[in-house]
């Protein structure tokens, strides 16, 4: 026979896991300095210009 499962304690385990994965995201996002935001924003957009400069032309 199988152990019988409480639904109450899952949920709360569930509920645990969520808000802790949404305070990861929020600390990643609020713990960054603005300059360090800044930096990986340009690095991103220098990225993607370099990408848009080596696509061909179909035309």
């Amino acid at each position: 026979m199988t152990k019988p499962v409480n639904l109450r304690q899952y949920r709360k385990q569930k509920a645990r896991k969520d808000r802790a994965a949404v305070a990861e995201t929020n600390r990643v996002v609020h713990g960054t300095p603005k300059a360090l935001r800044d930096a990986a924003e340009a690095e991103r957009l220098r990225r993607l210009a370099e990408l848009d400069g080596k696509k061909r032309d179909n035309s």
